[in-house]
């Protein structure tokens, strides 16, 4: 079982995602280079976000993969933004059928949507959640909306910020810095430990939230299947 991953983040998921794998399918064993690939291995390689991933990357990998000739599944990673879903999956497969990207019959294509990024999915540990915050900024936020008993996936934005993925990632580092956990997109710190991991899943699988997270939890067992 070998697995290329293409994922969007310039930094942070470059970096979370072995680490998570490390986790959910600790009998496979990350790679720097694909065409090194031998047996129970992944690849990581970072599209250096939307829309470059699809107009420039894709082919790319898709090219190195048919070469390569050993991938099982070529996954690709990007978040929804300011899209819902359905848009941005509609959105990459209209884009491979007008290129006439064409993956070996031996590699299915799978596609994984952030809703709206990776850090709303890390929204969701209720563990390291804190109510009564100290800080006036994570108050104002849990105001706006509390992730506690919400789906992060639902939440919307302030005035102050542009998209909803920026915010989502201010509601993070607010909500991980109350508990002197220091994140940033170049250091996802505190996210990528299999206990944070761990009640991420919990969230996902006690209730109907993070549905994206979910898919990308179920792709994981899958392949485990498969081994």
């Amino acid at each position: 079982m070998n697995i290329y991953f293409l994922v969007e983040g310039k930094r942070t998921e470059k970096k979370v995602y072995p680490k998570w794998l490390s986790h959910l399918i600790p009998e496979l064993s990350e790679i720097r280079d694909p065409f090194t690939i031998d047996h129970h291995q992944f690849y990581v390689f970072n599209g250096n976000g939307f829309p470059s991933i699809l107009n420039n990357h894709l082919r790319n990998s898709v090219e190195d993969v048919n070469t390569i000739g050993k991938f099982d599944y070529l996954v690709m990673c990007i978040d929804a933004e300011e899209f819902d879903v359905q848009e941005r999956t509609d959105e990459v497969f209209k884009f491979i059928e007008k290129e006439n990207i064409q993956l070996n019959d031996d590699t299915k294509f799978v596609l994984i949507i952030q809703n709206r990024c990776i850090e709303t999915w890390c929204l969701g540990n209720r563990k390291v959640f804190k109510r009564n915050a100290e800080s006036e900024q994570l108050r104002a936020y849990i105001d706006f909306f509390d992730i506690s008993t919400n789906d992060p996936e639902m939440m919307g934005k302030t005035d102050e910020f542009e998209t909803h993925a920026q915010f989502h990632a201010a509601y993070l580092r607010e909500m991980l810095l109350e508990r002197n956990i220091y994140y940033t997109k170049k250091h996802p710190r505190g996210v990528t430990e299999k206990s944070y991991l761990e009640e991420l899943i919990k969230r996902t699988t006690k209730t109907d939230q993070i549905q994206t997270f979910r898919a990308f939890l179920e792709f994981c067992k899958q392949v485990k299947r498969e081994i």
